[in-house]
């Protein structure tokens, strides 16, 4: 509900306005980067955008006005790359999310262990490698805790896994299991025994062998908290980087009851185990249509891990803790004729192509692919684009603008932090650790830039991510060095990456900016962020956000 302090009612006379808001700042994000003064909604669209004087001239006797002084009018945000289901189910069972280090994530999973003495394997995710020595944690802090069900806990990026010996008891994993093709098993290097962290493919493949899939009802429970906590932060909009047959029907069935008020574009799994023979099943789900506010219309491709475990896919061979270059030079998933052969097929049958690529090799190998696809297929309005993109070699970021190929920045990583400092830019080395997170250079070259989260990796709070993407630097920090400063973008920039840019990349043309005829997909902030010191833009806080007319978050 709007708050009734600066909410009042009017009669409804024929072709009203169902919503009229005045006093606040309108950046309205148009070509032109216009400001209003106020706006009307009606039904689900904008009707007006103007002064205060005409717009109320237009509207006189709207049904509802709310007058906001001293606001920030904007699109609403949309995220171009984040896991909602997930990020949800943590919510539901262990996320060890925010927590300060170890002994909280002891205490968290023991909590749960205690309260969920019948549930048959415990799981969760959320914790950081940066507060365990090597990023790998041990099956011993996990064995005294919970002896006997296996615990299974996501780290923060998802690629990877902390178990308790039940758990590798359960799933044969001992000294003599192999490292699957797609992973490794990190283990004690005197005896090789297992340790308790899995990597990657040896991390899923426990997941989908040995842990219940959770019910249909979990996973839309999960969408709603997600979604919940996404308006809230004046979201309306994302597109899903992981959507298997279980979540896309939970998406479906909350569409079609009207419960899913976001709209989401959903990007359907690629199953590196496979080949573009799954193709014809993808176009098999796609056709069965939109539904309400869901639309699977993009297939998600994995070419690489990260950098952390040295499965980031790197041109050059990562350096040892000395500086000297190793033997590694990370995983690829798909290799570049296997790749390529899948962004063809699926560009043929007019899918977008949504890719994580991290290493330099991996955004190469994806921008080799993009160029092979045009060559095949012809031009056409693929928006194709490349997520996360940590390392790119100099000689790659034009091609992003010359192939249209939009960057898919999460711009929160691009800060120091332990992860940062003391897991990647040693094993990088000086010559390439400044090549991390070249968003300005991207920017400069052409680049069509979209913006998002990859929560629940990191924040789903537009304003931190644009803050870090602006200062380089914590927003919770103000007296911090930043990271790679050459490489900040200005205010206008990051805020276009997270609305228009995001909107353009999500085939969202009906939103994106504020104009007469568009979607009334809106954000109200607390101020305007034009008129914060020194870019502070993370301590601003959202007032209202409205989704296709309809105020979906306020306060009271």
């Amino acid at each position: 509900m709007i708050a009734r302090a600066i909410l009042r009612s009017m009669p409804e006379p024929a072709g009203t306005a169902d919503l009229v808001i005045t006093g606040a700042d309108v950046s309205t994000m148009d070509a032109a980067r216009r400001w209003a003064g106020a706006v009307a909604i009606r039904g689900d669209r904008i009707v007006a955008v103007g002064t205060e004087p005409n717009v109320r001239e237009r509207f006189p006797n709207a049904k509802e006005l709310l007058h906001l002084p001293g606001r920030m009018v904007l699109p609403a945000f949309q995220d171009s790359h984040l896991h909602a289901p997930f990020a949800g189910r943590y919510r539901l069972h262990v996320s060890l999310h925010d927590l300060p280090g170890v002994d909280a994530y002891r205490d968290a999973v023991a909590a749960y262990a205690r309260e969920h003495p019948d549930e048959p394997s415990i799981f969760g995710g959320g914790w950081l490698m940066s507060h365990f020595p090597g990023g790998t944690p041990t099956k011993d802090l996990l064995d005294d805790l919970v002896p006997d069900r296996p615990v299974f806990l996501l780290n923060r990026d998802v690629h990877g896994a902390w178990v308790n010996s039940k758990a590798l008891e359960i799933g044969h994993i001992t000294r003599d299991t192999p490292d699957p093709w797609d992973g490794r098993i990190e283990r004690d290097p005197g005896t090789g025994e297992p340790t308790g962290t899995l990597h990657e493919g040896a991390a899923y493949s426990f997941a989908d062998t040995h842990l219940a899939p959770p019910p249909h009802d979990e996973w839309e429970r999960a969408i709603l908290l997600a979604q919940e906590h996404l308006h809230a932060l004046g979201i309306t909009g994302w597109q899903d980087a992981w959507v298997t047959p279980a979540t896309e029907d939970a998406y479906r069935s909350l569409a079609e009851r009207g419960e899913l008020t976001a709209r989401v574009v959903g990007a359907l799994w690629w199953d590196r185990h496979r080949g573009v023979e799954q193709v014809d099943e993808l176009v098999a789900r796609r056709d069965r249509g939109s539904v309400g506010t869901f639309h699977p219309t993009s297939v998600k491709i994995m070419c690489d891990g990260v950098l952390e475990n040295y499965t980031g896919a790197m041109l050059r061979p990562y350096c040892d803790a000395a500086g000297h270059e190793t033997g590694q030079t990370g995983i690829t998933y798909l290799d570049r004729e296997q790749l390529t052969e899948a962004v063809v097929a699926l560009d043929a049958r007019g899918f977008q192509v949504h890719m994580h690529a991290i290493g330099d090799r991996a955004v190469r190998n994806a921008l080799d692919a993009c160029e092979a696809a045009r060559t095949a297929n012809g031009v056409r309005d693929s928006r194709h684009h490349i997520a996360h993109l940590q390392v790119i070699h100099p000689d790659d970021v034009p091609r992003f603008r010359e192939l249209g190929v939009i960057a898919n920045c999460q711009p929160y990583w691009a800060q120091h932090d332990p992860q940062m400092d003391e897991l990647t830019v040693p094993f990088l080395g000086p010559e390439r650790a400044p090549m991390q997170y070249p968003f300005a250079a991207l920017h400069a070259s052409g680049a069509s830039l979209a913006f998002g989260s990859d929560w629940s990796v990191s924040t789903a709070n537009p304003l931190e991510e644009m803050e870090v993407a602006i200062r380089r630097a914590d927003p919770s920090t103000r007296e911090v060095r930043p990271f790679l400063p050459d490489q900040r973008l200005t205010l206008p920039v990051a805020l276009a990456a997270f609305t228009s840019g995001s909107a353009h990349l999500n085939g969202d043309d009906d939103a994106g900016s504020i104009e007469e005829g568009n979607r009334a997909d809106l954000v109200v902030l607390d101020r305007n962020l034009f008129d914060v010191p020194g870019a502070t833009v993370a301590e601003a806080r959202v007032e209202h956000t409205i989704a296709a007319g309809r105020v979906v978050s306020s306060p009271g």
